[in-house]
Order: structure tokens, then C-alpha cells, then sequence
């Protein structure tokens, strides 16, 4: 198994999941460092997992590496909104390009492909509404970012029906737990407040998103390659939908914060309104199920993970707050 962005925060995640419940997989990890790749994160894997660092772009690299490869799992990305507001080429190279990179390797030497998206492509919903995304729901993308991951996913469709690859696509919600970079929402709360400093909220704290472990998220990825139906399309989801303000709110509860014990920020360019995903699709046809189906334990846990690993996120944290800092957020 192949696996693409494998040092980032789903990508390990998934490698470490994959070595406790799927060993009959040899997995290689193909990774960048970049600022969002840590090759830390793979470090309770040393030993186990074969690591080659570079660019899902280097087409000679990706063939070799996929020429010996049954699966491929493609988590690679740039994947901070805030940042491809500021800077977009990274994403349309890395998202793009890269994507076709591994799907015109699979296409000359085959392989099951699994391309991990985000449900951030279909734009966003009205905070009055109860509908939710569906594997038929149009794109609208708002970001650079979404945009980007919305070509990546026309690209593996095209190739599926254009030249027959083995692939298939999930589309997730926010998802929360170890190793996420601190530039996100959850992390930076947490290790912000961790350092003396104050959690910050972007704008009036509205918006939606529907969080989902990092665990569950990769359970479906697991039984999409065991059972899914090449070329079909996954919507991943826990149903836990929370607004920024009230996730901020649980934050400071439980490590013991007063809940106003926050700053408000300016609110990002096109901030999409609330994200949910109907998940019947993957539920009814593969069994899946959510495990971690307490948001607040979940949440918990994960507090406590970022506890007792400032080893980890400790060196990453200036840089992060210096390019929010930039940004006036």
C-alpha cells in the first residue's frame, strides 16, 4: 500500500491505523515535509513502515513507487483554507497536478486508488436549512483550497470513465484528533490556551461544521477499499454538527476556562456557513458507523492528547501563530 501525504494529520493517522488492523498491508508513505508533513508523526511507526520522501508532482518518483504498489491511498494535499486565500498556487500544483500525477502512473500500471477529498467542495449550506450534501449535490467550491480539491475530484472521475482505473472517492467532514497541524481550529484553541495565550474565534462564531474523529474517518476509508464499488463516490460523517462558537465554548470548558474567555478575529474571505453530509450511502451499503459517537469524549481525548505531546506540536507552534499574525487573525 501506497500511501500519499502519509505524514500529514489524516495520512498518519491512517498509516497507524492501518498497522493495527490491517497488517496483511506492507505500507510505504509518500510525503513532501512540508510545513503541514511531519515526519515525527510517524515516528511510533519506525521500523515498520517504508518512507520516501518527495513530491507527488516528481513523476518519476510517484511511477516507481507506484509500479510496486497494489493500493494507493492518496491523502496529499495543501489543505488550510486561510492559506490558499493568501497564496493559491501551492494548491492548484499540489491538489491538481498532483492528483494527475498518480493517476496517469495508475493508469500505466494499475492498482486500486482511493482519492480522499472534503466535503468543502460543494460549497456551503444555509444555517436555517436542514438538507445536507450528498454524493449528488453540485459543486460550488468557495476557496481556493476547495476549488482545488474539486478539480482533483473531476480528474479521478474523468480517469474512471475515460480510461477505466480502479478508484473511488470519499468526501469527509471536519475531522479532529492526534497529530492535526496547530494552525487548525481545534489545535490552536487547545495549545494556544495551553501557553497562557486566549482561544480566538473568527467573526460572530456562526458557522457549522460537522465533526467527525480522525478514527472514523479512516474506518471508512478501510471498508471503501474492502467493499466499495469502483468508481462510486463516499460521503463520511459523524452527524455531530456544532457551530465554531459553541466548539470554542466546550474547549475552554473542559480545560477549565471560564466560556468567554476568548477573542474575536476578523472572519475569513468567503467563509462557508455550516458543512453536514448525508452519510445513508456509506452507512446502508458498507455497515459503517461512527465510534467515537460522544463529541465531547472525543473532544477530551484529543485535549488530552495535545497535553502530553507538546514534543510534537511544540516546534511547530511560532510559525503557526507568526502566519496568523500576518493574516490579522
Amino acid at each position: 500500500m501506497l500511501v500519499t501525504g502519509g505524514a500529514g494529520f489524516i495520512g498518519g493517522n491512517f498509516v497507524h491505523h492501518t498497522l493495527r488492523h490491517h497488517p496483511e498491508y506492507e505500507v510505504c508513505v509518500l510525503d513532501a515535509l512540508t510545513y503541514a508533513g511531519n515526519r515525527a508523526t510517524l515516528r511510533p511507526a519506525a521500523g515498520s513502515v517504508e518512507f520516501a520522501e518527495g513530491d507527488i508532482c516528481d513523476a518519476e518518483l510517484v511511477d516507481r513507487l507506484v509500479a510496486r504498489s497494489d493500493v494507493i491511498v492518496h491523502f496529499a494535499a495543501e489543505s488550510h483554507v486561510d492559506n490558499s486565500l493568501n497564496g493559491p498556487e501551492p494548491f492548484v500544483r499540489s491538489n491538481i497536478i498532483g492528483t494527475y500525477t498518480l493517476l496517469e502512473a495508475v493508469r500505466r500500471h494499475g492498482g486500486r486508488f482511493h482519492h480522499v477529498s472534503t466535503d468543502e467542495v460543494f460549497g456551503d449550506l444555509a444555517l436555517d436549512a436542514t438538507r445536507k450534501f450528498t454524493e449528488e449535490t453540485p459543486y460550488r467550491p468557495s476557496s481556493p483550497y476547495s476549488a482545488s480539491k474539486a478539480g482533483a475530484d473531476h480528474l479521478v472521475r474523468a480517469w474512471v470513465r475515460s480510461y477505466g482505473i480502479a478508484a473511488t472517492i470519499s468526501n469527509c467532514a471536519n475531522n479532529y484528533g492526534p497529530y492535526q497541524h496547530v494552525e487548525k481550529f481545534i489545535p490552536r484553541q487547545v495549545t494556544n490556551l495551553m501557553l497562557g495565550g486566549r482561544a480566538k474565534l473568527y467573526g460572530d462564531g456562526r458557522n457549522v461544521r460537522e465533526w467527525t474523529h480522525v478514527d472514523d474517518h479512516n474506518t471508512a476509508v478501510h471498508l471503501i477499499l474492502s467493499h466499495g464499488r469502483v468508481g462510486e463516490t463516499y460521503l463520511i460523517g459523524s452527524g455531530d454538527e456544532r457551530n465554531n462558537k459553541q466548539i470554542v465554548e466546550l474547549v475552554l470548558e473542559l480545560m477549565g476556562q471560564p466560556p468567554g474567555a476568548y477573542e474575536h478575529v476578523p472572519d475569513r474571505p468567503g467563509h462557508d456557513l455550516r458543512y453536514a453530509n448525508d452519510t445513508t450511502k456509506i452507512r446502508t451499503e458498507l455497515g459503517w458507523r461512527p465510534a467515537y459517537d460522544d463529541f465531547r469524549a472525543g473532544l477530551a481525548a484529543t485535549i488530552g492528547w495535545y497535553r502530553d505531546n507538546e514534543w510534537w506540536w511544540g516546534p511547530l507552534k511560532e510559525t503557526a501563530e507568526e502566519r496568523y499574525l500576518a493574516l490579522g487573525r
